[in-house]
């Protein structure tokens, strides 16, 4: 339903941020300065205030409004020419919508983290070039041509025909499209490193959302003759030089829902989200979708790899670490109005936000404005 008198939101300064500022709040947040970032916040607001402003372009209360009166130039004259970009770009109006890089989260380029612009994003479809990245040594653009998938087992019974699949062979294998969500496991871990970052991008940005092609995993593992009795798990093997492995429980496998993908959204996945092939592991953590991916190994046991065992691990109250804890528990975030934007006007205001689980469905969505005193249905959440 349109309200006759919405109110009007101010976007959030998206880039807050500056690269050389990234040390300092590292810095400022190893130091408990909470404070630094949001004082870096309201200074960053204010500079942009001004701008974000004139972009409303508002009505004039009398004399016609001169939008209209006077006709524009894409009025009068003759547009661009058609494909001047072979691939298309966003507005230049739009150019400050990007990916934002980890302020003090890693401390490393090759090893980094980027944030979605969950603000900017309209759905639960993340454009391709604006999804989050996480790399523990880098991207690479590989030659599809040169890529190979490997399966095998650890035991040489587990597997009665290991295969080396290239990417045309692969390609040709029936494929199915499927949207699914990808969040790291680190996401809101701004929050708990103590950094207090005031946008919705900062805080929940590794989280995206994707329709995603491939060939599901099950009917590859079934031309190689697997062992499903035997065989209760598999390791995923990235090709990038930090060599991420993985191990994931064959009854996810079993499911038909882990894809061997190539595709993102409608074309080939980009390199940084893993080109040309990637694992895709629908509901657990971001870390288990392997990139680059180039060999899959069936095994009897959890294989206990560094990447699950020594990282993204759980600390317990005792002292305790919990492993392969990876299942992505229910979750939600409103994304407008939310942290740096500002309402202007008094009245009715849009209020969107999404909510995923890696469990099941999510069957109804509750929204409260008031701290959690009154809840309400959401509308329109499907």
């Amino acid at each position: 339903m349109t309200h006759p008198d919405p109110g009007r939101l101010r976007k959030a300064p998206e880039n807050f941020i500056s690269p050389e500022g990234v040390q300092t709040v590292w810095r400022e947040a190893r130091a408990g300065r909470r404070d630094f970032m949001r004082a870096a916040f309201a200074a960053a607001a204010v500079g942009t205030a001004t701008g974000v402003r004139a972009q409303v372009n508002p009505v004039p209360a009398d004399g016609g409004d001169p939008n209209i009166v006077k006709l524009p130039a894409h009025t009068t004259g003759l547009g661009q020419a058609v494909v001047t970009d072979g691939y298309g770009k966003p507005s230049r109006f739009e150019a400050n919508v990007q990916r934002r890089q980890s302020p003090g989260l890693t401390q490393t380029t090759q090893a980094s983290v980027s944030f979605a612009p969950m603000q900017s994003l309209f759905g639960i479809v993340t454009p391709s070039g604006l999804h989050f990245e996480r790399h523990h040594q880098g991207w690479w653009d590989i030659d599809p041509s040169r890529h190979r998938l490997m399966v095998n087992g650890s035991d040489p019974s587990l597997v009665k025909t290991p295969k080396v699949y290239t990417m045309d062979e692969l390609m040709r294998l029936p494929s199915v499209s499927r949207f699914h969500f990808i969040e790291c496991g680190a996401n809101s871990g701004m929050e708990w490193g103590n950094v207090a970052v005031p946008t919705v991008q900062y805080t929940h940005g590794m989280l995206s959302c994707s329709e995603f092609t491939g060939v599901p995993l099950k009917a590859v593992l079934d031309m190689c003759g697997v062992d499903y009795r035997r065989g209760r798990y598999v390791l995923a093997e990235g090709a990038d030089g930090s060599s991420m492995t993985r191990t994931v429980p064959m009854e996810l496998i079993e499911s038909g829902e882990v894809l061997l993908a190539y595709g993102q959204n409608g074309e080939m996945l980009r390199p940084e989200n893993g080109y040309p092939l990637r694992l895709v592991v629908p509901g657990v953590q971001g870390v288990s979708w392997v990139k680059y991916l180039r060999r899959i190994e069936v095994g009897d046991q959890p294989y206990g790899a560094k990447d699950e065992v020594l990282h993204y691990v759980d600390l317990m109250p005792s002292g305790l670490h919990r492993q392969y804890s990876s299942t992505q528990e229910c979750k939600s975030v409103v994304t407008t109005p939310s942290g740096g934007q500002l309402l202007l006007d008094r009245g009715y205001h849009h209020v969107s936000g999404l909510a995923w689980s890696g469990r099941g469905r999510i069957k109804r969505v509750d929204v409260s404005v008031d701290g959690g005193a009154n809840w309400r249905t959401a509308r329109n959440w499907r």
